[in-house]
């Protein structure tokens, strides 16, 4: 499921901000992009993501600022000290041999000792709680947002599934034919052979239409369909996860619906047979997209 948030959480003058973003994914994939100073806590950031998230491709972002200092990073600090000590020494070193221009800052920060990593980044006592509540920020706004869609997408699959419900009673309806059919065309391959029609109660023939009246019948097939149902719709009711449960089912289901098409041998089941295939297919691909 797609969906996006953005959190931000300030304390002691320090802003951790959090961006959260997710795309559709059959499994759950998270990719966390954080200073290179942080990268220790990958682990806990990814730890505190699938507390929220199961499934979808999901893109982690985490930046650091100075709330106190107009929204500096503080992934480095200058050292005052060493740019004053710099800047004293060149302008020495201008007056002795009588140079003259402006002091180029660019070129000093790029000396020794100017610029250094922040030590706060260091510390995971002060770090975490801030980056924790910034991702907690975030996952609230992706969860609201993926819950919008989750609602548009159980409109769609129960639509899906009425389709398919339908076409199961349109099935269920001409199944009782299919055995009368088939008994008649056994009887009339006897004849097309100029053999003698057995008679309704001989034991063999009797044997034989049985057998294969058993398997041409699809009742189970339509009950196993109907079930599948029922599991979907108490699937609705349930809270957490259903995804990869609605994934099982649609197998399920297919699975039921190429035995009916193979077992029927009837035009018109064969039709809504089709129709049962065309709904599930939309079925499935909406599934997958389900937390």
């Amino acid at each position: 499921m797609t969906g996006y948030g953005r959190g931000d959480y300030v304390k002691n003058g320090i802003r951790a901000i959090a961006e959260v973003s997710s795309v559709n994914r059959k499994q759950c994939e998270i990719s966390v992009n954080l200073p290179r100073e942080l990268e220790y806590l990958e682990i806990r950031v990814r730890s505190q993501i699938t507390k929220h998230v199961s499934r979808g491709r999901v893109n982690v972002r985490i930046s650091m600022e100075n709330a106190e200092e107009g929204n500096h990073s503080l992934r480095t600090s200058i050292n005052i000290g060493a740019v004053d000590e710099y800047v004293k020494q060149i302008r020495i070193l201008s007056n002795r041999h009588k140079v003259k221009g402006d002091i180029d800052f660019c070129s000093i920060l790029r000396l020794p000792g100017v610029l250094h990593p922040n030590e706060i980044l260091n510390e995971s006592e002060r770090v975490w709680p801030l980056i924790s509540g910034a991702v907690r920020v975030a996952c609230k706004e992706l969860i609201s947002m993926r819950a919008a869609e989750g609602a548009h997408l159980q409109a769609d699959l129960i639509k899906r599934m009425k389709h398919i419900l339908k076409s199961v009673g349109v099935i269920r309806k001409r199944a009782p034919r299919i055995s009368e059919k088939h008994k008649k065309n056994l009887i009339g391959k006897f004849r097309n052979q100029g053999l003698k029609t057995p008679e309704q109660d001989d034991d063999r023939f009797l044997r034989e239409v049985i057998y294969y009246l058993d398997r041409t019948d699809i009742t189970e097939e339509l009950t196993r369909l109907e079930s599948h149902h029922l599991q979907f719709e108490q699937s609705l009711k349930t809270k957490g996860p259903t995804g990869r449960k609605l994934d099982f089912l649609s197998q399920e289901m297919n699975r039921e619906i190429n035995t009916i098409g193979s077992k029927a041998n009837d035009s018109q089941i064969s039709k809504e047979v089709v129709n049962l295939k065309t709904e599930l297919e939309k079925f499935r691909e909406q599934a997958q997209n389900v937390e």
